[in-house]
């Protein structure tokens, strides 16, 4: 005698409204997607034409963009490097050896710095970060020319490619902070205390406990922070004095533009296919952006597998 198939319990009222309303908002965020999506493929074909003049682009889209493209990745990765150790530094502090007190007033500082408005962070690059940290690059051009990314001459304001990526590291530091400690809270408190008992001290630990447990979030809070350098706007737009080069030198004058800022400070003054030209650069931005986050996806979702299996 064979049983019968087991029924779906039904849902109540509040669960179908509840379950309808989180399907609408996914639907919501994937149209808006697919819409914005769709606006730049757009508006983007006239200045993708080969065939089609535009003044801003004479030698063509790829001549315009390229140096845009290698100038939102080469600041991006500066600010990177920048802020990731210090971020997991700061979040290791926090949670495993400042005091409670101490602690949460850290942590409360951290969570105010990432609302502070780009602009901020902008205004206080060019008026003090720069000035101040230009006798140090000329310090490092005069003892450290020999390598080819501390070449002269040496920039008179420190408007640089690397003070845009002290900048944008201290722009995304925030952020990677509270995520790194978030994680590295959340560590088991049975693996660190059986670490503890076998003899291991506190960064042994730490070691073996805490970051290969923290390993997917951290990859997570980088790519975030990662994020936020490629779109970047208004503090790359106001530190830096951009020109159309693709250069590695960090401290001279003629530094690579990113995408962002250069939509920012030409799409005022455009016209025409000049628009066009700059929607396609968003484009591009659009498309950098989507490839990073779901390649960072992708690894994270490879370390969960991982430590599940472990």
């Amino acid at each position: 005698m064979t049983s019968a198939p087991p029924t779906m319990p039904r849902l109540r009222r509040g669960d179908r409204i509840f379950r309808g309303v989180s399907v609408a908002a996914g639907v919501v965020i994937l149209s808006v997607l697919v819409l914005v999506a769709v606006f730049l493929v757009f508006k983007a074909l006239p200045a993708l034409d080969p065939s089609v003049h535009i003044e801003s682009t004479p030698n063509g889209f790829l001549a315009f963009v390229g140096p845009l493209v290698f100038g939102t990745l080469f600041s991006a990765t500066l600010a990177l490097v920048f802020a990731t150790p210090l971020s997991i530094g700061i979040g290791l502090f926090i949670s495993h050896y400042a005091p409670r007190r101490i602690a949460s007033a850290l942590g409360y500082v951290i969570d105010l710095l990432a609302a502070i408005p780009s602009v901020v962070y902008g205004l206080w690059g060019i008026q003090v970060f720069a000035p101040f940290i230009q006798p140090v690059y000329q310090w490092m051009s005069d003892n450290w020319g020999f390598l080819p990314i501390f070449e002269g001459p040496v920039s008179g304001t420190g408007r640089t490619i690397l003070t845009v990526g002290v900048v944008l590291a201290i722009m995304i530091l925030p952020i990677m902070s509270a995520l790194a400690r978030e994680v590295f809270l959340q560590t088991p408190r049975l693996h660190e205390e059986a670490a503890l008992a076998l003899g291991a001290t506190r960064w042994e630990m730490i070691h073996m406990a805490v970051l290969p447990f923290a390993r997917s979030g951290l990859l997570s809070a980088a790519m975030l922070g990662l994020g936020r350098a490629l779109g970047e706007t208004m503090a790359v737009a106001m530190v830096l004095s951009p020109a159309a080069a693709v250069s590695f030198k960090l401290l001279t004058s003629e530094n690579p533009s990113t995408i962002a800022s250069t939509i920012a400070l030409d799409f005022p003054e455009a016209s025409g296919l000049d628009v066009n030209a700059l929607i396609a650069a968003g484009l591009v931005l659009f498309a950098i952006t989507m490839v990073v986050n779901s390649f960072a996806r992708a690894i994270v979702t490879r370390q969960r597998v991982k430590m599940g299996e472990n």
